[in-house]
């Protein structure tokens, strides 16, 4: 029995030491890793971004040293208001780390409003920049401290952004309305209502650049048409950025961009881009585009 007990607890020592040696190893890792810029600037711009003007110059990026770049040359420019869609197999995420500055780049820069985005602090620059992700965040709190987390916002403020969001009526008929409690990461609500709250969490912001990270890739065709008929009446003067899993999603956008294997093939109105339908439907097809 003692020798027994003996080997169990040497192979138990023995697996305690080599998951503390692997913590050490992953430690002197992350102690290698290179440091994030600075959180905040001393000199943080005042009202920036007054237009929304965005402008990628000659930007290529890679994940880390040693591996190939995931966006080569990159060069467009964005214009105040406009709405652009984003598709391709490749490219498409990193584009928007980059913009947050999640990924820096390895040449080339971004400008908004000519501001060289190296520059700021990264809580100036992405405090300024919203994003919808497909991922929906929802806390288990009550629905005004998920639209409101800081509690900046009026109830009227509130109660706009949700009538805007087609949620109103649905939060009304909830016990308590804005002091609705969700848990369970809000069951009580559908896919699509959760998305709509995300949106509506979005729109309170009131920035003047918004991300869609292929926000609208896991609902239905119906609550895609509420967040597209939204955006089109309610940030007509609002640069969008979205990136897209349904062709439909984008058709309406100013101009689209199409990436393959981290390089622009088409970058031009929805109209335009129909002229070349052959071009334009065999990059899709190749890129599995959804309509």
């Amino acid at each position: 029995m003692q020798l027994t007990q003996l080997i169990c607890w040497s192979v138990r020592a023995f697996a305690e030491l080599e998951i503390d040696v692997i913590s050490v190893e992953r430690i002197q890792e992350y102690s290698k890793l290179k440091s994030e810029s600075l959180w905040e600037e001393t000199k943080s711009l005042t009202n920036w971004p007054t237009n929304g003007e965005i402008t990628f110059e000659q930007l290529s990026v890679r994940y880390r040293d040693g591996l190939d770049p995931v966006l080569k040359d990159i060069s467009f420019n964005v214009q105040p208001g406009e709405k652009i869609g984003i598709v391709g197999r490749a490219g498409k995420t990193s584009l928007c780390l980059s913009l947050f500055r999640i990924i820096e780049p390895i040449s080339g820069r971004i400008l908004i409003d000519n501001v060289d985005i190296s520059q700021l602090g990264l809580h100036d620059l992405r405090s300024k920049i919203t994003i919808i992700p497909q991922d929906m965040v929802i806390f288990d709190e009550t629905i005004r401290f998920n639209l409101d987390p800081n509690g900046i916002y009026s109830d009227e403020e509130i109660w706009n952004v949700l009538e805007l969001s087609h949620l109103k009526r649905r939060i009304i008929q909830l016990e308590n309305g804005l002091l609705y409690h969700l848990i369970g990461g809000g069951e009580i609500l559908s896919a699509g209502e959760k998305q709509l709250l995300c949106f509506a969490r979005a729109l309170l912001r009131q920035s003047k650049i918004y991300v869609l990270d292929e926000a609208t890739a896991s609902i239905d065709l119906g609550t895609d048409y509420l967040i597209q008929d939204t955006i089109r009446k309610m940030l007509n003067n609002t640069t969008v950025l979205t990136i897209a899993h349904r062709l439909n999603t984008v058709l309406d956008s100013t101009k689209i961009l199409v990436l393959s294997n981290g390089t622009i093939q088409q970058y031009d109105s929805p109209s335009k881009l129909a002229l070349n339908s052959i071009q334009i439907s065999e990059l899709l097809k190749d890129v599995n585009i959804l309509a």
